[in-house]
């Protein structure tokens, strides 16, 4: 079961990647096609609906062309 305040850095850990996408003037749909997840996955992590894995940082991190470090410099409720 997922706490409440794992839902909350879900939702921010999303909105920091959409602000990455945006930054880069991508679509959902240019992001999924250059790292190759469907776009209504992206979708949903950016809207903090998923978990994501490792793997799935690193194949966002390369198509937004940065570190995976940069994917977690944000402010998480730990």
């Amino acid at each position: 079961m997922i706490r409440q305040s794992d839902k909350a850095n879900l939702k921010k850990m999303g909105n920091h990647i959409k602000r990455l996408r945006e930054a880069k003037k991508l679509s959902l749909r240019e992001l999924s096609y250059a790292c190759d997840i469907d776009n209504s996955k992206i979708s949903k992590i950016e809207k903090g609906q998923v978990n994501i894995t490792f793997t799935t940082i690193l194949q966002l991190a390369k198509a937004l062309e940065i570190e995976p470090s940069q994917l977690l410099m944000t402010s998480f409720d730990l």
